[in-house]
């Protein structure tokens, strides 16, 4: 398939899906959510593929939502919104359901959807650079749909600082907590991918998509249709409330929100 927003490359047993919009840093719409899912569903199907590498072009893994598809979803109704809100429901899932495992490169920035996005993946890589952040709150908006996947990764103790204030997360701050496997050296993050990458192709194919499935069932609640469902509907509701707009709204007009306040020198 021709991809406009991803590009997928499989050599030596491993397939790559390239984030491929490195002059906005990789950010999200509709169009990438949609390619996402199908190469996830290739690469599935292609027997060729034994690791698939989660990556990004340019100087960033993944910054979040483009500006403009938060323009667009900034007018759009609460149904309209629930739409949109499922097919990156079902996209995060696709990957964190892969059968094969998975490996997050993670390099510069890797924000709200795109902190998401590394941890549908089964292993997180990153640069010492890289950072995480959950942004969605100082704009007025929630972590629903990524949240399944964030409180997998980082745990409900942990989520609920990063969730909750917006902080960034440092790479070696990650790999301090346990949320990154694999902190690279500088300049070396394809040789940690690949170091990890060729010790899956040394394991029994039907054995790891057996094991995922183990490790799904003995975690916790599993994410399941309601649960996707759910974490929809909610974001839809406060992307349509007066403040996910007034947040977004202030977002893209480079200004502080109302609630700010007296706190605005600190935003």
């Amino acid at each position: 398939m021709n991809y406009q927003t991803i590009e997928v490359e499989v050599a030596g047993g491993i397939g790559t899906i390239w984030l491929n919009r490195p002059d906005i840093r990789n950010a999200m719409n509709e169009t990438v959510i949609a390619e996402l899912a199908h190469a996830a569903h290739a690469c599935e199907q292609d027997e060729r593929v034994r690791v698939v590498v989660l990556a990004g072009r340019g100087k960033a893994f993944c910054a979040g939502a483009d500006l403009g598809w938060m323009r667009k979803t900034a007018t759009y109704s609460e149904a309209d919104n629930l739409r949109d809100a499922q097919a990156l429901a079902s996209m995060l899932h696709k990957l964190y359901r892969l059968k094969k495992p998975t490996i997050a490169r993670v390099h510069g920035a890797a924000y709200a959807g795109g902190m998401g996005l590394a941890c549908t993946c089964d292993v997180i890589v990153a640069e010492p650079d890289a950072d995480f952040c959950l942004s969605e709150v100082k704009i007025g908006l929630i972590p629903s749909t990524i949240s399944p996947y964030i409180v997998r990764a980082l745990g409900a103790h942990q989520s609920r600082r990063y969730m909750l204030s917006g902080e960034r997360m440092s790479a070696a701050d990650g790999y301090r907590l346990g949320f990154v496997h694999e902190l690279s050296e500088r300049g070396g993050i394809d040789d940690a991918v690949r170091r990890i990458a060729r010790a899956f192709l040394c394991a029994g194919p039907t054995a790891v998509a057996t094991t995922k499935t183990l490790l799904d069932w003995v975690a916790e609640e599993a994410i399941t249709a309601d649960v996707m469902n759910e974490t929809a509907l909610r974001i839809a509701s406060v992307r349509a409330s007066p403040e996910g707009r007034e947040g977004i709204a202030a977002f893209l007009e480079k200004r502080a929100p109302d609630w700010i306040g007296d706190n605005a020198e600190t935003y």
